[in-house]
């Protein structure tokens, strides 16, 4: 197995300008930081990638290192799928040494490796401590199943962990619960550290997304001092958390009618000491009794929160109006692009536009240096109009969401209201040609 292809899933990068990407890595090599794991990488735009450890990466790092830079410089947050091992991890990377303890074991059980076994590897997972949350589409075929115990031991110990579960699908039963199997030790709780703010969870039974770690930094530094928010789909407080201990909210009402999500809400509230600076509302969102409450209303449901909007409106202060903060999957379907040398990759069409990073290995990363000036121009030309006709996408959306809202506004006060478009937050690429936004959008009674 080649070391090289292999990796531990989507790590976080901050992206820059070359210029000053010396000046990043001496910061974060300093401030111990950097995802030494994974190398640097140049991206298409003459931009670079510095892999950075997400969960010690702190909105005041980000702070620093922007104020360091000339105005209209480059300094995003991001993170991407399929990084590039180091030289250092790829001598002894954990998944090649599970692909070599697993190797040992099938042969030692009388078995044979095949390139089957090989392909039916994880390619990627989930670190929460000493537990390891594998992916879905590992581990499939049957020769696994006849070596019992003994397997889930042997892949603990290949990858440092004490504890394996395995993830299926998310269980269509309204409250997104995930279908994780405990394969090895006695309970699925665990603790994970984002930007200084512990969580604690059981992965059986609670979703977390390493994805959305963008838009938690980003909530963390929005100006909340002295508000009320209202987060309508708190889940274990992956938001509520942050607005409460870096955004300086007063206080926040956390709704969800996940009785297992609520239970760790209760215990994350405590674990950063915020709990007398919130009440959790456990049930439907739609059957809240608050009103005229809130300056925010965060409303973090995927694919789309549109059944609570009316709820939103009944919480924003009559007098004053508030913000709204809005996730939504927008899809969106650019033009593919064809080069001389064929057809450009389809991945890369799919990444977010703001966003965009390149997930290739050292070979394509080669092949994309040998191009010619021309074929470049074609690309940089294909990515620019993909990026226009994607968020122009994404601006419709947003204009016709204010609308929407103006119309229950009025409805609910018998008088107009404005909306202004703020921000709009691009978290994550979500599926092909789908991604999740945040809206932030203004809301306020005509004087």
């Amino acid at each position: 197995m080649d070391a090289k292809n292999l990796n531990s899933g989507p790590i976080s990068v901050l992206i820059t300008e070359s210029q000053f990407a010396q000046r990043f890595r001496e910061y974060l090599e300093r401030e111990r930081i950097l995802d030494v794991c994974h190398r640097m990488q140049k991206l298409l735009d003459g931009t670079v990638a510095l892999p950075v450890l997400g969960e010690k990466l702190t909105e005041q790092h980000l702070q620093e290192l922007r104020e360091s830079l000339p105005p209209e410089s480059t300094c995003t947050l991001t993170w991407v799928q399929n990084p590039v091992p180091s030289k250092a991890a790829q001598v002894q990377s954990p998944a090649w040494k599970l692909c070599r303890e697993l190797q040992r074991l099938v042969s030692d059980s009388g078995g044979r490796w095949s390139d089957e076994l090989e392909d039916d590897l994880p390619r990627s997972w989930q670190r929460h401590g000493d537990l390891v949350l594998l992916s879905e589409d590992s581990f499939r075929a049957a020769l696994w199943k006849e070596l019992g115990p003994e397997l889930w031991e042997t892949v603990a110990s290949a990858l440092g962990a004490r504890r394996i579960a395995k993830r299926g699908r998310i269980s269509p039963d309204g409250v997104r619960s995930p279908t994780v199997t405990l394969l090895l030790g006695q309970d699925g709780w665990v603790e994970h550290v984002d930007n200084g703010i512990r969580y604690t969870f059981d992965v059986t039974r609670c979703m977390f997304s390493p994805g959305n770690i963008t838009e938690k930094l980003r909530v963390a530094s929005l100006p909340c001092a002295g508000e009320v928010l209202v987060d309508l789909y708190a889940g274990i407080g992956y938001f509520t958390v942050p607005y409460l201990v870096h955004a300086g909210a007063a206080f926040v009402h956390a709704c969800d009618w996940n009785p297992h999500a609520v239970e760790a809400l209760r215990k994350n509230l405590e674990l950063n000491g915020v709990q007398d600076r919130c009440q959790i509302h456990q049930g439907d969102n739609r059957q809240l009794e608050l009103q005229d409450v809130a300056n925010r209303v965060n409303l973090g449901l995927l694919p789309s929160s549109e059944e609570a909007w009316p709820i939103a409106c009944q919480l924003l202060r009559k007098g004053t109006g508030g913000i709204l903060h809005i996730h939504q999957n927008v899809e969106s379907f650019p033009a593919k692009a064809h080069l001389h040398s064929g057809h450009l990759e389809e991945q890369q069409l799919q990444q977010c536009p703001e966003q965009a990073v390149s997930n290739r290995q050292e070979d394509r990363m080669g092949q994309r240096n040998r191009r010619s000036p021309k074929d470049a121009d074609i690309m940089d030309s294909v990515r620019e109009t993909q990026a226009a006709a994607t968020r122009a996408e994404w601006q419709r959306w947003a204009e016709t969401t204010g609308a929407r809202i103006r119309v229950l506004l009025q409805q609910l006060h018998g008088k107009p209201w404005r909306t202004n478009i703020l921000h709009i937050e691009p978290v994550k690429s979500y599926a092909p040609h789908v991604y999740h936004i945040v809206l932030d959008l203004e809301c306020r009674p005509h004087s």
